[in-house]
C-alpha cells in the first residue's frame, strides 16, 4: 500500500480539501499533520504554486519533499503581476532590481544548472526576457553583459564570500 503523491499546492495555505485531500484520504496517513508540515516547509512561498510529493508507508509513517516553484511564479509573484507580456520584446509588464533578481536565484539554484547565484541570475534574466521584464529598468537581454562587465560585483560578492 506503500505509495508516492505529488501535487502542486499554495505555498503556507495546503489544506486538506483538493488536491491533497482526495488523495490522501485512501491512504494511512494522518491528512491533518501531512497538511501541517507541507504547510511549515513551503509557508517560504506564500500563495505561488508549490510542487510537493509525499511518500507515505503501510504504517501511516509519511515524508514531504518540496520543489522549488517554477522561476516565472517566482518573478510573477516577487514583482506582483498576473501574466506576462504578449510581445516581450516590446512591452514590458514590470521592472526588477538587481536585488529581487538575485533573491529569485538563490532561491531556484538547487534547481538550476549554475554554480552560484552570479549564474543563477543569469537563467533568471532569461526567464525576465520571455516574460517581458526589465531589469533595473532596461532590456533584460543586456543583464548577461552588465554582469560580465563588473556592474553587479558588489551585488554578488557577499554571496560568493559564503559560498
Amino acid at each position: 500500500m506503500a505509495g508516492t503523491i505529488e501535487v502542486l499546492v499554495p505555498g503556507g495555505q495546503a489544506n486538506p480539501g483538493p488536491p491533497l485531500g482526495p488523495e490522501l484520504g485512501p491512504t494511512p496517513v494522518d491528512v491533518q499533520a501531512v497538511v501541517n508540515e507541507i504547510n511549515d516547509q513551503t509557508e517560504a512561498f506564500d500563495g505561488t504554486e508549490v510542487p510537493v510529493t509525499v511518500t507515505y508507508e503501510d504504517d501511516g509513517s509519511f515524508e514531504i519533499e518540496v520543489g522549488v516553484p517554477p522561476t516565472a511564479a517566482l518573478i510573477k509573484d516577487e514583482l506582483d503581476f498576473e501574466t506576462g507580456s504578449g510581445v516581450p520584446q516590446e512591452d514590458f509588464v514590470a521592472d526588477m532590481s538587481v536585488e529581487q533578481l538575485k533573491k529569485i536565484a538563490e532561491q531556484k539554484l538547487p534547481d538550476l544548472l549554475a554554480y552560484d547565484a552570479r549564474g543563477a541570475s543569469k537563467e533568471v534574466a532569461g526567464t525576465c526576457v520571455s516574460l517581458g521584464v526589465t531589469i533595473e529598468g532596461e532590456d533584460a537581454r543586456t543583464y548577461k553583459q552588465r554582469l560580465e562587465d563588473g556592474e553587479y560585483d558588489d551585488t554578488f560578492a557577499e554571496a560568493e564570500a559564503a559560498a
